[in-house]
Parts: structure tokens; C-alpha cells; sequence
């Protein structure tokens, strides 16, 4: 049987489907509908063979409590030694529902309360939530901008900061989201010197980690035996076959005595069997899904290129750089000279759009927005045209009242 879900332009509605990216506008206090393009979740039909997989479930009719059997591990297993050349092993293997609950977890896990937790900003905003819920302490490294948009980190404060603030604990987001690095090796390797140097554990989010245009995903504790010893790895196929809401994730800890500590914090929760759909769908997808997925990470960088450069040739004080990994673009709208609250404004109420606004993500995002452009291209345009409409009439309309 060929794949079957390979046509992307081909729309499907979400509308009605108890979706949170187009059913939840006045539960998140936004106007009705939006052209939706903010949680990172795709537009497309995942992979065929995920489907047959599911309804192979659907048709058993029993839907009891269940656990990964060998073929599980195995084909999760081979995808990340093929992609990644990253080999997990069986012992140092936890499944969650979800990279946010292993974050939480971890943070529980390995930091008391008061401790201070290191991130670094902009970034993935239930990172600074989850820390801040779990009365800790969030410190941030802020990423640096370039005058060519491209985002470096700054080294000297990252190790100023773990000192200061006595840091146990860093999230590591890589590929980053929202700013789209992929980071060079030389770049994790002099991160992860400074997290041995000061006995600090990472915790690498790597989640996006087959979405990448440019340089190469290199798992973190892949690159020396020191990072493993400190490493919690969080991966998923939910951004990768468009599986977030079979809730299902793989973590991998290689250090015996911190998967015994993560695994007991997370038994505390009550969570104990992975769901029955989640472990089937993730299984067909690694095993039949990799030419779903090598033409949609083609159709996505179709559209970031699209959408930077319209962005950059049509919205004016506008400009974006294709980012080297995710399917988020971040978009500058820091030229514009407005607020947060007047850009919210503007692509909002004007142009109509639900994006995520930069500051979401932390104050060093402020005059940014994330653009998700895993969809259709037709509804892209679509929302890119309203954007940049609104953006000049804003333009205008601003000046006019400073004449």
C-alpha cells in the first residue's frame, strides 16, 4: 500500500473539530472567526499509515490499558539512529503524554522550591509558566540579535547568570522556537562545557528536531559522554507527524540515577499506561511515515520561503529571516515604531489574525510575532495579504495623525 496523504494544498476543516487552534478564539479572549495561524500544530493529514494504524484500534473495539511492545521501541529507535544517530536505550526510556509534562516533571524532579531555573529568552513560553507554577525561579539568558536578524547566544552572561543565580537546571530549546536556530555543534559544546563546568543539568527540549533547512539537529547528549550524565533528552512525533493530541512523548535519560528520579516524580503524578492510540500512531509513524514526512518538510520550507520573502518584499517595516529549524517564522515588526499592544492591535482587529505575539515568548520578543506556517499555501496567502493590509493602513493612518 502506497502513502496516501501526500497532497498538501489539499484543505481540510478544522472548524467544529473541538480544535484549539480554530475552535478556542473566545476561550482565549479573541474575536470570532480569525485566520488562525499561532499553536504549533499543522493543517495537513498526517501519514496514511497512522491512520490505518489508528482505525486497525478503532476496529478492535477495546480500548484497555496498554504498553509499548518491543516493535515500540524498535521503530522509534531506528528513526533516531537513522535521523539523529542517536541509539536510546531501553532502561534510560520514559514515555509522557506530552514534552510539557516532562518539563514540569523534571523541574520538580531536580530543583527545590526557590531554586532558580535558566532559559533562554525569547523562547517557548510554558518553559517560564511551568517554572513560575512550580515556584521556581526563572532566570534568562537572553538570546543576542543581530543587525542581520539572526539570534547568537551570549556566552559570558549565560555562565554570569549560573553563577549569580546558582542554576541547577537549564532548558535547552534546540532547534529554538521561536527564533529558528538550529545550533552549530560548536555552539552546544561550549554551552555544555559551561553546564559541567558548574554541575548543571540539562534538560534538552528537541521536540522540533526533524524540521531542519539549514546546518544540522545534533542531539545534545550525543556529543559527549559528560552531557549524557547530565541530559534529559525530550523528543516527540507530535510536531513531526502532527500527533499532539494522541499525547504522547519519548524521554530519554541515560544517567540511571536521574531516570530513577524523573521516573518516580512522575509516577507521584498517577500516570502510569501511555494511550492506546498515542502508541500506535506513534509506532506506524516512525516505522511507514518517513515519506510523509520528507515531502511535507518540503511543502514547509516552500512556505517559510514564501513567507519571508513576502514579508520582507511587500509588509512594510517588516522583515523576517528563514529560519534554520521549526515552522514558525518570526516575524520583525519592530520598524513599525509601535507598542506590543499597537502591533497586537493591528494584526488582531485589523488584519484578523491569531498569531503569537512576541512577547509571549518573554520582553526580549517584544515587536515580534510567530507565524506558523504548516498549513496550505492558499491559506497562508491568505492570511499574509490581510497582514500586510493592515499593516500599511496603520502605516498611514499613524502618520496622518502625526502631520
Amino acid at each position: 500500500m502506497s502513502e496516501l496523504n501526500l497532497n498538501f494544498d489539499k484543505f481540510v476543516e478544522r472548524r467544529g473539530t473541538d480544535s484549539i487552534k480554530y475552535d478556542a478564539a473566545e476561550l482565549f479572549g479573541k474575536p470570532k472567526d480569525l485566520l488562525s495561524f499561532w499553536v504549533a500544530d499543522m493543517d495537513f493529514k498526517t501519514s496514511s499509515y497512522v491512520q490505518d494504524a489508528t482505525r486497525e484500534v478503532v476496529e478492535r473495539g477495546v480500548f484497555g490499558y496498554s504498553t509499548p511492545s518491543s516493535r515500540y521501541y524498535d521503530a522509534v529507535g531506528a528513526w533516531m539512529k537513522e535521523r539523529h544517530a542517536f541509539e536510546p536505550t531501553r532502561e534510560g526510556w520514559l514515555i509522557t503524554p506530552g514534552v510539557v509534562f516532562a518539563v514540569t516533571q523534571c523541574v520538580r524532579a531536580f530543583t527545590e522550591r526557590g531554586d532558580a531555573v535558566l532559559i533562554q529568552e525569547p523562547v517557548y513560553y510554558p518553559f517560564a509558566n511551568t517554572i513560575r507554577a512550580n515556584r521556581r525561579v526563572v532566570v534568562s539568558n537572553d538570546l543576542v540579535l543581530r543587525d542581520d536578524g539572526r539570534y547568537e547566544i551570549d556566552f559570558d552572561d549565560f555562565e554570569r547568570k549560573i553563577v549569580e543565580n546558582k542554576i541547577k537546571l537549564f532548558i535547552l530549546c534546540s532547534p529554538h522556537n521561536p527564533v529558528g536556530r538550529v545550533w552549530t555543534r560548536e555552539e552546544l559544546e561550549r554551552l555544555g562545557d559551561l553546564c559541567v563546568k558548574h554541575d548543571v543539568l540539562v534538560l534538552a527540549d528537541e521536540i522540533h528536531h526533524d524540521f531542519v533547512f539549514q546546518g544540522r539537529h545534533r542531539v545534545f547528549e550525543t556529543l559527549s559522554p559528560e552531557f549524557a550524565r547530565r541530559c534529559v533528552t525530550c523528543t516527540s512525533p507530535s510536531k513531526t507527524f502532527n500527533l499532539a493530541g494522541l499525547q504522547i512523548s519519548n524521554i530519554f535519560v541515560s544517567n540511571p540515577e536521574l531516570c530513577a528520579r524523573l521516573r518516580a516524580e512522575i509516577e507521584s503524578t498517577g500516570y502510569c499506561e501511555p494511550n492506546i492510540f498515542g502508541l500506535a500512531a506513534c509506532r506506524a509513524a516512525y516505522e511507514k511515515g518517513a515519506e510523509w514526512f520528507d515531502a511535507a518538510l518540503r511543502y514547509i520550507e516552500g512556505n517559510i520561503d514564501y513567507a519571508v520573502d513576502f514579508i520582507n518584499a511587500q509588509i512594510p517595516y517588516a522583515s523576517a529571516r528563514k529560519n534554520e529549524g521549526t515552522y514558525l517564522v518570526w516575524a520583525n515588526f519592530r520598524e513599525t515604531g509601535w507598542s506590543a499592544e499597537e502591533l497586537e492591535r493591528v494584526v488582531l482587529r485589523e488584519a484578523r489574525l491569531w498569531l503569537d505575539p512576541g512577547t509571549l515568548f518573554g520582553a526580549s520578543g517584544s515587536g515580534f510575532e510567530r507565524i506558523n506556517v504548516a498549513c496550505q499555501r492558499s491559506y497562508l496567502e491568505k492570511g499574509l495579504n490581510a497582514l500586510r493590509e493592515a499593516v500599511i493602513n496603520a502605516a498611514v493612518a499613524k502618520a496622518k495623525m502625526n502631520v
